[in-house]
């Protein structure tokens, strides 16, 4: 098997928590004696040759980040210059999300499930998997603790039945989080990770506070 991955995240590739799941999902490809090529539609003068790519192959998928529940607009862009194939060619999916239960991402999936109509192609299904919020500012042993489950699903994939298997559904994790559980995490939010997020903005450059209401400093809005 040849896989041709794209990035569809709009963040180039250094700071794309896609790249770095897509890293993973590649070398659980690998181990299974599967091949692949990766492209990331960040860098708009590479279009042209990821459309060459997407014609000249039968086995695709795109990886992207869900951003409350709409796909990245670049993505659609470059969608729209893709043109038709036929049912020789399989998409698939792997949409990853800051959001942590399983069904904050169903919109996107449901979406994404009558794309490969669209462009006359077969689907290969849709692997769902949240809670991947800030992979990019981790440190690299816990940006591989996060990501190394993909390896699983890149060895998966490789045997050839796409994201139908119930290994690849149940990798979404919980559809709802249990009222305790979202109790403690209204919590931690409210108290470690606000300091964190601050924390994470500091080394960005920001000094701005990130709760600060900047309509109430504006006296134009006031009025």
């Amino acid at each position: 098997m040849h896989v041709v991955i794209i990035n569809g995240s709009p963040r180039v590739q250094k700071y794309s928590n896609t790249e770095k799941i897509i890293a993973s999902f590649a070398k659980g490809l690998s181990e299974k004696g599967a091949s692949f090529e990766t492209y990331a539609i960040s860098n708009r003068k590479s279009w042209e040759m990821i459309r060459e790519a997407y014609i000249k192959n039968e086995e695709i998928l795109i990886a992207l980040p869900l951003y409350v529940e709409c796909i990245p607009g670049l993505l659609l862009e470059f969608l729209e210059t893709l043109p038709k194939k036929d049912e020789h060619t399989r998409l698939s999916f792997l949409l990853q999300s800051g959001f942590a239960e399983g069904c904050q991402l169903r919109c996107g999936e449901e979406f994404l499930t009558k794309l490969p109509e669209y462009l006359g192609v077969r689907y290969g299904g849709c692997l769902v998997k949240g809670d991947n919020f800030g992979i990019r500012i981790l440190d690299e042993a816990k940006q591989e603790q996060v990501t190394k489950p993909y390896q699983a699903m890149g060895e998966l994939f490789a045997e050839g039945d796409g994201f139908f298997r119930e290994e690849a559904k149940k990798f979404t994790g919980p559809e709802y989080f249990s009222l305790p559980m979202r109790l403690m995490l209204q919590f931690v939010f409210k108290t470690f990770a606000k300091k964190m997020f601050q924390k994470a903005a500091a080394s960005l450059g920001c000094n701005t506070p990130l709760d600060e209401k900047i309509w109430e400093t504006n006296s134009g809005c006031r009025e």
